[in-house]
This record gives structure tokens, sequence and C-alpha cells, in this order.
């Protein structure tokens, strides 16, 4: 009887030390809600390649089943990530990506598939997706600006964008240092209720291309309180946009915050509701723009530029709809974007050039409910600022200099 219970005590050890091997060797590598990059085996030293681990760590924490799985970058180490996208959807209702240290761009094109990659870090069909931190993402941006440099413009070699999110809802940029991609540093395209607030990005004023923030087929979108210098647009408003609110920005050196560009290639363009305020325009090419090219359709309306300080940008408001960038052969076209309902309050500082207010519409499809309120701009050389206009309809008060065509 007693060696049938040594037996039996044998086996049922056995047993559990064989069971909680196997669930051991199951469990994942992160903590139940926390994925460290560096557990899944990341190095962190700048120059291997960790994008393996990365991709795994992110594979966990979207597979985790509890809310708030978090993907952690931790600080202090700098990881290098050679073009990836990050798949939804993610089994729990919301998820996170923490970034405390930094995330690099392979420094030339060797390490990309070809000329034409679309975006270095892609985000698609992730919804309630917060990517915050105090770390930096870095695209390392100056060998494609000599690249686009030696080919003129000419489209033979794209520049690809830092990060793009695609078809979400919900997401969430936050705290985080974006500097040097090779073209637009955030791209979001078909995602709905967004907010982006506290992040700051950096290139040089030379750099081709390189927009803040690109928006475009989304809605309900805010961007707030945040620092942008860069050598394109600040932020770009672009077609299927509505419900979309900027302030607190900080803008320069750069292009400003457009609408825009619209219409190019005669596509359709729909842009409306579109609300910036308390935003600082510093050295800039322009402050507050709509841009259309000719032979476009559709309209942008309902937009409001409210209390914007100027501090010697080359062209604080202008409305542009002979737009045309590049090598692109433009000839005078018929048809045209409408732009109506645009309203302008508040402007107060100074133009780098002469002309401070440029309103430059077509005789066909002309502009028309601009409402100018409470503007003063003058030079900033010291000579008497002024203003142009061409085919625009609406009313002006407390505005200098004067509009000559609004009432």
């Amino acid at each position: 009887m007693q060696n049938n219970f040594v037996v039996l005590s044998v086996v049922l050890i056995v047993n559990v030390s064989f069971g909680l091997s196997i669930r051991t060797q199951n469990t994942l590598v992160g903590t139940s809600s926390n994925f460290n990059v560096v557990r899944y085996g990341a190095v962190g030293d700048g120059l291997q390649d960790d994008t393996q681990a990365i991709t795994k760590a992110w594979s966990d924490a979207c597979g985790a089943s509890q809310d708030g799985a978090t993907l952690i970058v931790p600080r202090g180490k700098t990881f290098l990530v050679t073009p990836t996208t990050f798949s939804g959807p993610c089994k729990s209702n919301n998820i996170n990506i923490q970034i405390m240290g930094t995330i690099v761009a392979p420094s030339n094109g060797k390490n990309w598939k070809n000329c034409n990659d679309n975006c270095w870090l892609v985000f698609t069909n992730i919804h309630n997706l917060s990517l915050y931190g105090s770390g930096a993402i870095d695209g390392k941006g100056s060998f494609w600006w000599n690249t686009y440099r030696r080919n003129n413009d000419d489209s033979s070699c794209n520049s690809p964008c830092a990060l793009k999110f695609i078809n979400c809802n919900g997401l969430k940029l936050k705290g985080l240092t974006h500097v040097n991609s090779p073209a637009a540093h955030i791209s979001i395209v078909g995602c709905d209720n967004s907010i982006i607030s506290n992040i700051h990005i950096k290139a040089p004023d030379v750099s081709p291309n390189t927009d803040g923030i690109d928006l475009s087929s989304s809605s309900q979108v805010q961007i707030l309180d945040s620092s942008i210098a860069t050598g394109d647009d600040c932020i770009s408003i672009g077609s299927g946009t509505y419900g979309i609110n900027v302030s607190g920005i900080t803008c320069g050196p750069g292009h400003g915050i457009s609408i825009g560009s619209l219409g190019r290639g005669g596509a359709q363009a729909k842009v409306e509701q579109v609300f910036v305020k308390h935003c600082s325009f510093i050295g800039t090419t322009n402050g507050a723009r709509i841009k259309t090219w000719q032979g476009g359709q559709g309209y942008a309306k309902d937009i409001t530029f409210e209390d914007i300080p100027l501090k010697n940008v080359r062209n604080p408001i202008i409305i542009d709809q002979f737009y045309c960038s590049g090598v692109h052969d433009c000839g005078i076209q018929k048809s045209a974007v409408a732009i109506s309902g645009v309203t302008y309050r508040g402007f107060q500082g100074t133009s780098a050039s002469q002309v401070a207010i440029t309103l430059n519409c077509s005789s066909t499809v002309s502009c028309t409910g601009i409402s100018m309120e409470n503007i003063n701009i003058t030079s900033s050389s010291g000579t008497k600022a002024s203003a142009r206009c061409n085919n625009a309809k609406g009313s002006q008060s407390s505005v200098t200099p004067r509009v000559p065509c609004l009432n």
C-alpha cells in the first residue's frame, strides 16, 4: 500500500511539472498587458535591425484580449526599424504604443524595397490606437531629400512619408517628437474621431515636401497644442475632410496651414467645416492658405481662421485658385473648385512682403462669401502693406490693408 502511494505521488508530481512546463513555454513574452520590445530581442543600439522583434511584440499586443495592451519602446535606446506595416483589427477595444526611446529609419535607400515605397511605418485598420510618449521618431530624411533634388522633382522617385494611419477610428497621438521625415511626417487617411496633441515636428526649412500633418478622407479630427517646423505645409487639409479643429499650433518655418491642394488632374474635391484658431505663424511662406488647381471640381466651404498672430510671414492670407506646383504645365481652364463661406477674423502681425492679402480667384468660379473682420497686418519692412483681389465677393470690417473687391 505504501509503495502504491509513492508511485501515485511521483506520477502526480511529474504531471504537475509537465503541465507547468507547457504553460511556461506558451506564455507570451510580455506581461499580461505590457509588451516590451527588448524582451522580444530588440537590441536598441541604432545599428542592428530591430524590425523583427518589434513586429513580434506588436503581434502579441494586438492579439491580446485584455483592454489597454501596450507595446513599450523603452527609454535610453535607439531602435532601427525598416519599412513596416502594423495591421489590425486587434482583439482588445483599445491598444497602446508607448515610445519613450527613439525609433529610427534606415539612413539610406538600401533597406527600402524600392524607390517608391509609400511610407515607412504604416498603421492600418486599428481602432482606438494611442501612440504616445516622450520619445522620438526619426525618419533620417536627408538621403531622400538629396535624391529628390537630383531628380529635379520629376516624380521618378517618390520620397516616403514617415507615419501613415489608414482606416481608423479613435486614433490618439500625443507627446512624441517627429523629426526629419523623407516626406510628410504624419499622414492620416480615412480616419474618424482622431486627436493629435502636444507633439513636436521638426525638419529643416529647405527639406522638400516634409509636411507636418496631412489629412484626407477623414472627419472629426482635432490637432491641438503642438509645434511644427518643416520645409512644406505645417498642416495640409485635403479632400474628403470635414469637422476639422486646429488650435494652439505654432507653425514655422514652413508653408503655413493649407486647405489643399485640391482638384489636381480634374479631381472632385470636398472640404468643409474647418476651424483654425489660436495658431501662430513665424517666418513662414504662407499663413492661412487655400490652394486649388485649375480644372478641378467640387468645393471647399465653411472654413474659419481666427485669432492668428503673424511674424514676418510672406503671404499671411492667400487664396490661390491657380495653384500649380513643380514642372507641371498648367494652362488656363474653365472649371475650378468652388470656394465659399471663408471667414478670417482677428489676424495681427507683420508680413514679409508688401502684399499681405491675396485673393486670386477664378473668373468662371469665383470665391464667394468671404468675410474679413478685425485684421491688422503691417509690412515688416516698414512700407505700407497692400492687398490684391480678383473675382472674390464678400465683406470686410476693420481690415488693414483694405481689400479692394470686398464690401
